[in-house]
């Protein structure tokens, strides 16, 4: 390895949405994170950051100049450990509207998984150590 090894002490993802707020509803209402931070321009909201326990995300309203039809989150996956009730989350997001895509359900190591897909495509991964 040539250069510095990376330290960082954290990751934070930041996304492009077609329907901030129905991205909003699915992130609040439906995984319960809080949101931190809130960017208006000209009286219009266009970018949010939410917290969930030590996770920071953002979420931005696509402005489309890339094409109504780009596609989001293919080929990505986050994932979250979790100590909480993954079928109580899982009820959350079913009471505010949205789908499951797995679980929750064993896994052959021990521990829970609960997986879900965000109103754009983004991959949601949560699981719950054995």
């Amino acid at each position: 390895m040539s250069g510095i090894a990376l330290n960082a002490d954290s990751t934070n993802a930041a996304l492009t949405v077609n329907d901030l707020q129905r991205s909003i509803k699915f992130y609040t209402e439906g995984l319960g994170f809080e949101i931190v931070y809130r960017y208006e321009h000209d009286g219009t909201l266009k970018y949010v950051r939410m917290q969930g326990g030590q996770v920071t995300m953002g979420i931005g309203q696509d402005d489309f100049a890339k094409g109504r039809d780009r596609k989001k989150g293919v080929g990505m996956r986050f994932w979250f450990t979790t100590k909480q009730d993954l079928d109580a989350l899982a009820s959350q997001i079913k009471a505010a509207g949205f789908e499951i895509a797995h679980g929750p359900a064993a896994t052959q190591w021990g521990s829970t998984e609960l997986a879900v897909v965000d109103p754009d495509g983004f991959n949601i991964s949560f699981e719950k150590p054995a």
